[in-house]
Formats: C-alpha cells, sequence, structure tokens
C-alpha cells in the first residue's frame, strides 16, 4: 500500500499547508492595515490640512503650516516642559520602588506568591478608576492621606506645585508592579555562583550589588525604562481625572483638548506626530544604552 506525504493526504482533503497558513495570516494582516497602517496613513494626511471634524467644509491644504505653529507656539513648550518634569519623576519613581521591590522579593520569605500578587493589582486596575479612587483619597475634607500624614486640609490637587507630584505618585504606585515584575525576572537569571564566589572573597553587599547584580540586570531594567517612559508619554486617563491646574496638562490632555474640545483636527494630528518623533527620538537613545549593557 502507498503511503502520501503529509502535504498530499492535505491536499487530498482540499487545504494545503500554505492555504491553512494563509488561512490565519491574511485576515492578520488585513486587521493591522485597517486599524493600524490606515489610521497612520490618514492622520499623516490630515496633519497637513486644517481639517475640523465639527465641520462638513472640505479641508484646504495648508502644508507645514501646522507644525510651524505648533513650534511657534509657548504653550506647547509649557506641554512638553510639564511632560518632561512627569516622566523623569514617574519613571524615577518606578524604577526605584520596582528594583527595590524586586530586591525584596528575590529572596524566601513565607507568602511570597501572594503578597507578589498583591502586589501586581495595582497595574491591573483600569487607569480611570484608579484616577477616581485618588481623588478620593487626596480629598482634603475625607481623604486618609491627609490624616495619616497630618497635613489637616492641605488640597493636594489644587495646590500648583504639589499637582504634578500628586499625579505622577498615582502613576508610580500603578506601575512600579511592572518595573518589579520585570527586574524579578532579571534577578532570577543571575547566576547564583557569582555571589558565591563574591562571598568566599568576602565582598561586602555594596561591591556585591555593584558589581554583579545591577550590571548583570541592567539590560532587562533598561527595557522596562523604555517602555515606561513611553507609556508615560502618553499618560492621559488618570491624569485628566486628577487634573484639576494648567501645571499638570499633560501633552495627551492637550491633544485631547485640541482634537475633541477645539475639534482642531488637522492640527492635532500634526501634534500628534511631533510627538511621535519626539518619543521615537528618546526610544533611540535608550535603545543605544540597552545594546552597550548588553555589550559589556
Amino acid at each position: 500500500m502507498t503511503r502520501l506525504d503529509p502535504d498530499t493526504r492535505a491536499a487530498a482533503r482540499g487545504l494545503s499547508d500554505l492555504s491553512i497558513r494563509n488561512l490565519f495570516i491574511i485576515p492578520t494582516i488585513a486587521f493591522l492595515i485597517i486599524f493600524n497602517v490606515f489610521p497612520l496613513i490618514y492622520s499623516l494626511a490630515t496633519a497637513f490640512t486644517d481639517y475640523r471634524a465639527s465641520t462638513s467644509a472640505e479641508s484646504n491644504w495648508v502644508g507645514l503650516a501646522n507644525f510651524r505653529e505648533l513650534l511657534s507656539d509657548p504653550n506647547i513648550w509649557r506641554n512638553f516642559t510639564i511632560t518632561a518634569k512627569y516622566v523623569i519623576i514617574s519613571v524615577t519613581g518606578q524604577v526605584f520602588v520596582g528594583f527595590g521591590l524586586a530586591m525584596l522579593l528575590n529572596r524566601p520569605i513565607p507568602l511570597k506568591g501572594l503578597i507578589t500578587t498583591l502586589l501586581l493589582l495595582p497595574m491591573m486596575m483600569s487607569p480611570a478608576v484608579v484616577g477616581l479612587f485618588w481623588k478620593l483619597l487626596y480629598d482634603p475634607s475625607f481623604g486618609i492621606i491627609n490624616y495619616f500624614l497630618g497635613l489637616g486640609k492641605f488640597e493636594w490637587l489644587a495646590d500648583p506645585q504639589m499637582a504634578l507630584y500628586a499625579v505622577a505618585i498615582v502613576d508610580i504606585w500603578m506601575w512600579s508592579p511592572f518595573v518589579m515584575l520585570l527586574s524579578l525576572a532579571g534577578l532570577s537569571a543571575v547566576p547564583k555562583h557569582l555571589y558565591e564566589a563574591a562571598e568566599i572573597d568576602r565582598a561586602g553587599p555594596f561591591y556585591t550589588f555593584f558589581r554583579i547584580t545591577l550590571p548583570l540586570v541592567a539590560p532587562i531594567l533598561m527595557i522596562a525604562i523604555i517602555f515606561r517612559t513611553m507609556e508615560a508619554f502618553k499618560t492621559f486617563d488618570h491624569a485628566y481625572i486628577l487634573s484639576t491646574q494648567p501645571t499638570t496638562e499633560l501633552i495627551a490632555i492637550r491633544l485631547y483638548k485640541m482634537a475633541f474640545l477645539e475639534w482642531q483636527t488637522g492640527m492635532s494630528s500634526a501634534f500628534a506626530y511631533i510627538v511621535l518623533i519626539v518619543v521615537v527620538a528618546i526610544t533611540n537613545i535608550y535603545v543605544k544604552y540597552l545594546n552597550k549593557a548588553k555589550a559589556r
């Protein structure tokens, strides 16, 4: 009896391996084109027009006028300055808190699995819910933060100097578990024999940390920083809910107002691409340092 190879048997049933592969790949490619590629191209074309989604009037081609107007607007640069400050505070806090928690959890402790799960809960919550939750915590009348810190009726979100820090604290609370999770993965991959050799040589904890732990975890820590920096630039949900001061108007909030409250669709598209270019440039710098860390 003659045996048929798998391709021949599949062809006999009406579907070859190539057909089955295309059956899964083509819908995925179509989905990406419709929901990813097409909006990017359409919004890029819109950025060079004076289009307003609130009117039925035809849009006019204005070239680089939208970009020139945005780049010459001091308020836009103010939004960038506020966002840069927010990103630095937020990402730095997440790295220190997340990596610190990972160091504490990277040892045998009771109920380690339960503690890790509880620490991951903030990351799983909706940003809008987190914003509303922390708005109640910051409330000067019945918020528990002022009660525990003994600050009386201090208004965190109404104070121009503290409002941005208050929003950044929320982001740190929510996303430090993400850094913790990646850091735990990096710490668990550090070879144990290096610590044993350091112990034999009577190396102190600071030497062990700065010469073994940190260099080996640095690449995955840099990956966490890259992801969190990109996401911090796009922060909107909880920042919009908590924002009560001009000092907390991040880029994403200004972009939202420009697009959906002022209906400057063409201008907002240009603004979005300026933000994209800035984020890509910063990410490339991070990737450069990531490659250096990996080469060590």
